[in-house]
């Protein structure tokens, strides 16, 4: 059984402990770098760093009344520190402090989500290798098309997922980055070894420029590209969906001993997870259309940006990490009907073998155009009266003319369609 996720570590990371606790290691650290400098007296560092602390509630207490929250938050640091918190914010503005401590818990949370993309990577390979041969029918437009393997699909969404990793650390290194630089980041009040030294101590890079924020381009890249994986988790649920209809059922989300389905109807096995994740994609799309809009600030900075990023950073890292979460589980215990994928194959009586007879048609000399008009019209009279296709074309003197009667039995054969399988598979090392 799997354990109820509790979100606890992505919860401690936006937690307001968290983000004041952040903020404190940056303006410590300021007070570190400005020692080595000369600005500040070790002794009022050493008594800095003994006594600095906070607590939310106080913090909340002297924002009612300043409407500002780092003034609050210094207040009530310099509650705890005494005289010497005049060292404290020397040279700083707000964003300095609240753009670096944003970045470190953005690298926190994205590298839970990357995690996790990293445990999903292994189970949809696992799955690839387990039913490499294992024959189903291929779709386009939802209808019946030509055969392919379930393992080909796991592995084409292990692909995906490939490329969402590495999109995920390109993000991840975009966002990773803090400034310590001043009102408009041109460090007239700092030194950029304060800078140097923060972002070092924080595990962050140094902004090469920026003004008074760090921009904001970053961070619609690091949701932006959630808004991918998500879209892909979309699709990858929406496939599992449609998979389990009645009609077809050929997977189908695990159902527990206990679960229901429907308050009205007890026979409902309903794909619960997958809808949801297919929603929830919804939500990651709509904040990172959000993120692109805090690209464009005024001139050196506004704050247009900040109220929407307290809102759209937390929940979309929060959202992906819970999909990654229940979509693992829902892989690792999807039930897969091999039986129903090979009755669904013969549903059209042997009209997934057209191309085939359509390209040995073309291959005895004649155009592909009369090849296809010759195919097509025996197609279409399985359709119409659900007849073989193979005993049509059987019965069809234009087409026997052209193919014995033991070369077209030959066209009809499964196996042919999994003779490219293992190409496939091999450039993945399986």
């Amino acid at each position: 059984m799997i354990e109820r996720y509790t979100l606890p570590e992505m919860k401690r990371i936006w937690s307001q402990e968290n983000k004041y606790r952040k903020w404190l290691d940056v303006e410590i650290y300021a007070c570190e770098a400005m020692a080595g400098l000369g600005l500040v007296p070790s002794g009022a560092l050493q008594n800095i760093k003994e006594k600095a602390n906070f607590t939310v509630e106080r913090v909340d207490e002297i924002e009612a009344v300043t409407n500002h929250d780092v003034i609050a938050f210094l207040t009530c640091v310099a509650e705890y520190v005494g005289e010497d918190s005049k060292y404290i914010h020397m040279g700083l503005t707000s964003s300095d402090v609240l753009d670096t401590a944003l970045a470190a818990q953005m690298k926190e949370a994205g590298e839970l989500v990357l995690a996790k993309l990293k445990e999903l990577q292994p189970v949809l390979l696992e799955r690839a290798a387990r039913h490499r041969n294992t024959i189903m029918m291929g779709r386009t437009h939802g209808v019946h098309a030509e055969p392919i393997t379930f393992g080909l699909k796991m592995l084409l969404w292990a692909s995906e997922t490939e490329r969402n990793i590495a999109r995920m650390e390109r993000a991840l290194q975009s966002v990773s980055v803090g400034k310590i630089s001043g009102a408009v980041g041109t460090y007239a009040n700092i030194n950029p070894a304060v800078e140097a030294h923060v972002c070092k101590r924080m595990g962050l890079a140094p902004a090469s420029i920026s003004t008074q924020v760090v921009q904001r381009d970053r961070h619609a890249e690091f949701l932006t590209s959630m808004a991918i994986v998500g879209s892909s988790l979309e699709k990858f649920t929406t496939e599992i969906r449609s998979l389990q209809r009645t009609e077809i059922l050929e997977v189908e989300e695990y159902f527990a001993k206990g679960q229901k389905g429907s308050s009205a109807m007890p026979h409902k096995r309903n794909p619960i997870t997958a809808e949801r994740i297919t929603g929830m994609a919804r939500l990651l799309r709509g904040n990172a259309l959000v993120a692109m809009e805090n690209v464009a600030l005024w001139n050196e900075r506004d704050i247009s940006h900040s109220s929407v990023e307290r809102v759209i950073i937390p929940d979309s890292t929060t959202a992906l990490d819970y999909m990654l979460y229940k979509f693992i589980a829902m892989m690792k215990n999807l039930l897969i009907y091999p039986e129903n994928m090979q009755k669904n194959l013969e549903l059209t009586g042997g009209l997934l073998f057209s191309q085939r007879v359509l390209l040995a048609l073309v291959n005895k000399g004649i155009t592909r155009e009369r090849a296809y008009e010759l195919v097509q019209r025996n197609a279409m009279e399985s359709w119409k009266s659900r007849r073989s296709f193979r005993e049509l074309l059987g019965e069809d003197a234009d087409v026997m003319a052209l193919l014995g009667g033991e070369e077209l039995d030959g066209l009809f054969d499964y196996s042919y369609h999994l003779g490219r399988v293992d190409d496939i598979f091999s450039r993945f090392g399986l």
